[in-house]
């Protein structure tokens, strides 16, 4: 009941992730990121331990083929699972378990791919793709839910969405951005209201982690506060 993409900007080297499900809480079990490294995302009868196994397997140094190759042969029930994952350099993979149920279907394309299960028609992994690539110099975040929000208006699954997530990862070792929305009836149009109003801080919250001298204090738009 899923449907969801990695993503990596060839311009600035992120690598990002975001999906939505009719179940709550996607973001808590699907993505795994790591800057630098790559990405893996783990669905329908989620295996979440998949993710860990995974970016280890990329930071050793396997392509994506590779990772999700050994992830297939190295696991119990691997039959039930999603697989896909995206390296460094861009490259992509996936696999499709004998029993996750239809309509399954998944879509690579430049530094993307998206992959969906109990979609409402093979074709929604496609249009997310379409969308991923449709402005390769807009923020990673942007393209991503651009995805998102394409899948969601080709089908997306059987079933009201419930969860939505985006995660963004650069060059330091904590994500860029983490959002989610647990449960809420419009979940995907809300996180994009959050996207706007976190990215223009993305920048000011690195300064803080890295050189809090040179930080401003506050966010434009936060409360009064630092955090």
């Amino acid at each position: 009941m899923t449907f969801s993409l990695l993503g990596r900007c060839a311009r600035t080297g992120q690598i990002g992730a975001a999906g939505a499900t009719s179940d709550i809480g996607v973001g808590a079990r699907i993505q795994h990121i790591a800057g630098g490294v790559g990405a893996v995302l783990t669905q329908h009868r989620t295996d979440p331990r998949l993710g860990p196994r995974g970016l280890a397997l990329l930071r050793s140094g396997c392509t994506a083929a590779e990772t999700v190759a050994a992830l297939v042969a190295s696991t119990a029930h691997a039959e039930w699972r999603q697989l896909a994952a995206l390296d460094a350099e861009g490259r992509t993979a996936h696999h499709h378990g004998a029993r996750v149920k239809p309509a399954r279907a998944a879509a690579q394309g430049r530094d993307c791919v998206t992959i969906g299960n109990i979609l409402s028609s093979e074709g929604v992994p496609e249009a997310m793709r379409c969308a991923f690539e449709a402005e390769p110099e807009a923020p990673l975040g942007d393209r991503l839910l651009a995805a998102l929000a394409a899948g969601e208006a080709a089908g997306g699954e059987h079933g009201p969405v419930l969860s939505a997530v985006l995660e963004v990862h650069g060059g330091h070792d904590f994500a860029l951005a983490d959002l989610r929305v647990d449960r809420a009836a419009a979940p995907i149009a809300e996180l994009a209201g959050l996207w706007r109003d976190y990215a223009p801080k993305i920048e000011e919250f690195v300064l803080r982690a890295t050189d809090p001298d040179r930080a401003r204090g506050n966010a434009s738009g936060s409360l009064g506060r630092a955090v």
